[in-house]
């Protein structure tokens, strides 16, 4: 290559790194007014705005403002005034990060086919707002507004603008239900439940829930109370099946006579007492045709319109609402910590064990010796129902308990276990029938006892 050629080789190369440069400058001028600038390029007044629509992907949403926002399609459609309050508030005070003036093309922006147009009709004026395509080396979208320019703005509208209708349905809401007071139960459970914290008529202190069960006040377990009105509380009311319901809608629902209602007189945060009504069922061709618990849930807040299907496994929860689901499972219908004595009748002989309060703790003797307590203590408490009965024993007694508390009156508890089959004993309470208990459970007991008198 001669040295002219040379010359003009390394004049080219010279050049494009010229060329190269300069656009690297010019890029980094321009990536520094995205950063720095921020001119608010629309402001309609959310309260001025009296029709608002949208076209993205297959959806074309409309909703005009008639005393409340309604929609176009169906003046019945419950709309969520927030939503479209939170809709419009994008363009309050609209802002630009950086504006590209007296475009020519808008192809090269997305702007020719926008991915969603807006439209905006308000005391003003009407206003129509493009979304072209998203700039991701500036993480911003182009969007034009009519007036010749095309802007990136920072705040992508179609992050809230890609929503269908469903998203605009104003749904039923379980409240916070703060004081629950009563809970009414009817259909596939039919008693009712009331807080009575100063009840008097348990053992335990932490009993505060109390049922109508037999013509008496018996108290529930509060943990599972407390679970109950939590599954309660946290129900997704998201997946409506229609929102208005006709009353043959209902019967292919189920919910024209619900399996279960349950109702929950609560007082709200401002202490206000208040009501909450949910109707539940299941599928009824499901339900009859043998699929039970794997058939399509329903639910209905009070007199709603609105029916929404809910997962099988909230409906399964619940639907377990009898009394023999709240109350308690133990055995032993008072505090361990609470036992002042005990009188263990086993294989004809009777023992004694007393205690006496030590700081938090209580320590127990037998025969003026004292004991380690532990084993006993786990083996009493872990008698617990697998499932409740009213059948009255049949079989030889394996070993008896009578409980002396340490509460005013100082009241006993009389627990008497008996054989029942291979897997179980039957727990007879205070001369009533009252559950099923694993029969090792049983057999630990007779087992921590021996340990104690045959030391």
């Amino acid at each position: 290559m001669n040295r002219s050629k040379k010359l003009a080789v390394l004049l080219g190369i010279l050049l494009a790194v010229s060329a190269a440069a300069f656009g690297a400058a010019r890029w980094e001028e321009r990536k520094e007014q995205i950063q720095n600038s921020g001119a608010v390029i629309l402001e309609v007044p959310a309260e001025s705005v009296q029709r608002l629509s949208w076209e993205y992907q297959s959806n074309i949403l409309s909703f005009h403002r008639d005393g409340t926002w309604r929609y176009d399609g169906d003046g019945a459609f419950p709309v969520d005034r927030e939503k479209v309050d939170g809709l419009l508030g994008q363009f309050q005070s609209f802002s630009a990060a950086f504006v590209i003036e007296n475009v020519e093309d808008y192809g090269q922006y997305g702007l020719d086919a926008p991915v969603c147009t807006i439209r905006l009709e308000a005391d003003g004026g009407a206003y129509e707002v493009k979304l072209g395509d998203y700039s991701k080396m500036d993480a911003q979208r182009y969007v034009d507004i009519g007036d010749g320019n095309v802007y990136l703005v920072k705040d992508d509208p179609l992050d809230y603008f890609d929503a269908g209708l469903s998203d605009m349905i104003l749904h039923d809401e379980v409240p916070d239900f703060g004081q629950v007071n009563r809970i009414e139960f009817s259909g596939a459970a039919d008693y009712g439940i009331s807080y009575e914290k100063d009840g008097g008529g348990s053992y335990r202190d932490s009993d505060v829930y109390y049922a109508s069960h037999g013509g008496n006040q018996v108290p529930l377990d509060t943990t599972r109370v407390t679970s109950y009105l939590n599954e309660l509380g946290h129900l997704s009311l998201t997946n409506y099946v229609t929102y208005s319901a006709t009353e043959e809608e209902l019967q292919g629902y189920g919910l024209d006579r619900p399996e279960l209602t349950v109702s929950v007189e609560y007082q709200d945060a401002g202490e206000t007492a208040r009501t909450f009504v949910l109707n539940l069922s299941r599928d009824p061709a499901e339900r009859d045709g043998g699929e039970g618990g794997t058939a399509t849930a329903y639910a209905r807040v009070g007199d709603s319109p609105i029916v929404y299907q809910i997962s099988s496994a909230s409906c399964a929860a619940l639907m377990a609402a009898s009394y023999d689901d709240l109350r308690h499972r133990e055995a032993l219908p008072a505090d361990f910590a609470d036992i002042a004595q005990l009188d263990i009748a086993l294989e004809d002989q009777t023992y004694t064990l007393t205690s006496e309060k030590r700081g938090g703790a209580r320590a127990f003797s037998y025969l003026g010796e004292e004991l380690e307590i532990a084993r006993l203590q786990n083996a009493l408490v872990a008698l617990s129902a697998d499932s409740f009965t009213d059948e009255a024993p049949g079989q030889k007694q394996e070993v008896s308990l009578t409980v002396h508390l340490d509460q005013g009156g100082e009241p006993t508890v009389q627990i008497d276990l008996y054989r029942y089959d291979g897997a179980h004993c039957l727990a007879v309470v205070d001369g009533e029938p009252a559950s099923l208990v694993d029969r090792s459970a049983v057999v630990d007991l007779i087992e921590a006892v021996h340990a104690i008198v045959l030391n």
